[in-house]
Formats: C-alpha cells, sequence, structure tokens
C-alpha cells in the first residue's frame, strides 16, 4: 500500500509542478511551445474498492489531436471501501520518433505503468504503424515490450485459481494487418510472450488469429474466424487457454473484467457471461464457469478453432441506419453462428475432443472509431447456442442463454 500510495504521489506532484495551472485546464509554457492537460472525473466499481473515485488526465501539445509528442494518460482513483491498497493508478506516456514517423504511420516509444486491482503492471515498449495509402483500415502494425507484472493480491479475483503470485519479466511482440484481398477484408493478429527470469521457468506462448468477410450479396455476408493458440507446458495459468474465452491474462487488461463485481459476481456464476477471445467456443461457457465455480482450472495449453457467422438483415437495424447522425455508429447484427475446435495435439494438456455449437445470435454494437479507425465502443451479443456436440449433462438441442462481451469477429 505504502509503495503504491508513494508513486501515485510522486508523480502527480511531479505533473503539477511541471504544469501549473487552473483547474479546468492546466498548461505549462516554456519560449517554444505549450502544454496542456485536461483533466476529467471518473467513476468505477467493483466488489472489493466498492466506488472508486478518480480523476483522469490527458496531456498533449494544444491541437496535436493524440498525434504530437509527449501524450499522457493518467488517472489515479480512490477506493471508497479502502482495502489494503486503497489508491491506485494507471499511467501511459507516449514519444513519437520523428525520423520513422508520418501521416498515421507513426513510430514511437511507449511507457506504461499501472498499480490496480491487485496487480503489477510495467512496460517499456516500441510501436510501429505503417498506413497504406488513405485508408486508415489498411495498414500494418508491429509492437515490441518488455513487461513485468506481478499479482500481489487475489481478493480482485472471482476465480484465484487461474492466477500464481509470482513476478513475471516477460518479452512481447505482436504484429497486425488490416488490408484486403481478392475475397473481401481481413485481419490478422500474431502474438508472442516469453518470459525471460523470475521465479518462474522460463515459457513461450503464442497466438493467432485470422479474420476474413465473405460478402455473398448486398444483405447476406459469411465472417469467419481461424484461432490458434499454444504453450509450453511450463506456462503459468493467466497464460494458458480457456475453450471458450480470453486468457485469464488478458481479463486483467479489460475494465469489465479486471475484478470481480464490475459484472456481478452471481451473473458470472450462472454460466451465461461469455467474454470473447482466445478458441471463443461460446456454447462451452456455461461447462467452463461450472468446472471454476467447483474451484477447478479448464485450461489447455493448445487449442484450435473456427467461429463463422453469417450475417442477414433484419428491420431494427434498416430503422437504426435512418437515425441522423447516430445511424452512422449504432448497429444491430443478427446472424447464426458455428463453432468448432479441438487441442494442436503438440503438448500434455489438452483438450481431446472436438468440440462444436451452432445457434443464433444479436449483437448491438456502438462504435466510434478514432482517427486511424481503431474501434471504440460497446459490443454486446444475445446468443443462443442451440447445438452442441458435447452437452455434458444437458441435451444436444436445447435452448440455452448468453450475453456476450466484446465482438467475436471485430471486422
Amino acid at each position: 500500500m505504502d509503495y503504491s500510495i508513494k508513486i501515485v504521489a510522486f508523480v502527480v506532484l511531479l505533473l503539477l509542478h511541471l504544469h501549473p495551472g487552473t483547474v479546468d485546464r492546466v498548461r505549462a509554457q516554456d519560449e517554444a511551445k505549450s502544454y496542456e492537460l485536461v483533466p476529467a472525473p471518473d467513476l468505477w466499481y467493483n466488489d472489493v474498492d466498492g466506488i472508486r473515485v478518480g480523476i483522469r488526465l490527458r496531456g498533449q501539445v494544444p491541437g496535436t489531436f493524440d498525434e504530437g509528442p509527449h501524450r499522457l494518460d493518467f488517472g489515479t482513483w480512490f477506493a471508497t471501501w479502502l482495502p489494503d491498497t486503497p489508491v491506485s493508478y494507471y499511467l501511459s506516456f507516449t514519444e513519437p520518433i520523428p525520423s520513422i514517423s508520418d501521416f498515421a504511420s507513426e513510430g514511437n516509444i511507449r511507457l506504461r505503468s499501472s498499480i490496480r486491482t491487485g496487480l503489477h503492471r510495467h512496460s517499456l515498449g516500441f510501436n510501429k504503424r505503417w498506413q497504406l495509402g488513405f485508408n486508415e483500415r489498411d495498414y500494418r502494425r508491429l509492437s515490441i515490450r518488455f513487461s513485468g507484472q506481478k499479482r500481489f493480491d487475489d481478493e480482485y479475483l472471482q476465480y484465484p485459481q487461474l492466477w500464481q503470485p509470482e513476478w513475471l519479466y516477460l518479452a512481447e511482440s505482436d504484429l497486425v494487418i488490416s488490408d484486403e484481398n481478392m475475397i473481401g477484408r481481413y485481419y490478422s493478429r500474431l502474438t508472442v510472450h516469453f518470459n525471460l527470469a523470475g521465479e518462474i521457468e522460463n515459457f513461450l506462448q503464442g497466438s493467432w488469429e485470422l479474420q476474413q468477410i465473405f460478402p455473398l450479396s448486398e444483405y447476406f455476408q459469411l465472417r469467419a474466424r481461424i484461432f490458434a493458440g499454444l504453450a509450453s507446458d511450463n506456462t503459468p495459468p493467466e497464460y494458458l487457454f480457456m475453450r471458450s474465452m480470453m486468457t485469464p491474462a488478458h481479463w486483467a487488461e479489460k475494465g469489465l473484467t479486471r475484478a470481480k463485481g464490475t459484472i456481478p459476481v452471481s451473473w458470472m456464476e450462472e454460466g451465461f457471461i461469455q467474454v470473447s477471445g482466445g478458441p471463443n467456443l461460446r456454447g462451452y461457457t456455461d461447462q467452463e464457469i461450472t468446472l471454476l465455480n467447483a474451484g477447478g482450472s479448464p485450461l489447455v495449453t493448445s487449442m484450435g478453432s473456427v467461429n463463422l457467422e453469417l450475417d442477414y438483415p433484419n428491420p431494427i437495424d434498416r430503422y437504426f441506419s435512418k437515425i441522423p447522425v447516430v445511424g452512422g455508429f449504432l448497429k444491430l447484427h443478427s446472424y447464426l453462428f458455428f463453432d468448432s475446435g479441438t487441442s494442436l495435439g503438440v503438448s500434455q494438456t489438452e483438450e481431446e475432443r472436438l468440440l462444436s455449437d451452432a445457434g443464433l445470435g444479436f449483437m448491438l454494437a456502438l462504435n466510434i472509431p478514432d482517427y486511424l479507425g481503431n474501434q471504440r465502443g460497446i459490443f454486446l451479443r444475445y446468443d443462443v447456442p442451440l447445438w452442441l456436440s458435447n452437452p455434458g449433462i444437458g441435451e444436444r438441442i436445447e435452448w440455452r442463454n448468453i450475453i456476450g462481451i466484446g465482438a467475436v469477429i471485430s471486422l
């Protein structure tokens, strides 16, 4: 607790010392240029902190609109239920490298540091984006970073068995390609994590996903996703794969799943909340949550899967499209889906069965992309996996309900 408070106090005092000014708009000026800090209040909730009251600060050179030098994103919060660590923070500082930067094709160095919801996460990374032409959706992006992380308080975890308490010192890389081919738009992402030091033995974990759109007509399209994930046998639980959802380590990156209680605990325990990612066999969410509720760990070291969604038109989405301004950002997708996956058969902890599911679903998407076309919004799904190849104690054909957080296929 003392350590995190000292860090937050030091950062806040440093910012105020460098950038004095008014409450509404804080500016620091020198002979050449000015700098501004734009504050905004922030509230959040989880079952350990209670209502978390804080402030967010966005720092930038005026008029650069998130494209200029010295970009800062800082937040600090106070937990009203006074847990062991009542003060938390998040800090991101980005500095472009002019020699390798161009319009929409920036190269930069980024420092990130946070102590919140019982987790240390600190990293230093290099990022480079290449935009192809004038379409912000056609680009390549490479990220390389070194990070340290440690879970120091498992009170925030709904399922503590999915994490271990030792420091990890990771070398990470992330390669994204977004473009169009002769079929339609596609998106590819390759991610690798390698542990360099610490009490945990060195391990390697990586995943790859490919999304592709197949336009069928003016009103119908097929969206497809292929996923493959592989981890060495000594990989800690937070970086192993779940069949129906993203890895536990990625839960910590999302505001809704970072700590228990933001999504009500009872909803999670019922098994109808599904967080998209990983193999994404959405029909098996209830089976995995049932095992977690019993103290088990439904984790595997390798998994491959295919997700298919056939979009078809619906009258509500047509109504949304006619609303001025809002209609460009608000969509209701209706689709039939099919998921199937199994082990890749290369490590010890495997999924021996071929698991499949099929049904129908709807996704409400409120998305306002940023100037680079990155998605910023809310994606909520209601999926009905009517058929499971391996239903467990239920029937293969049965009415099941899933509330999905995030899009399965984001194109």
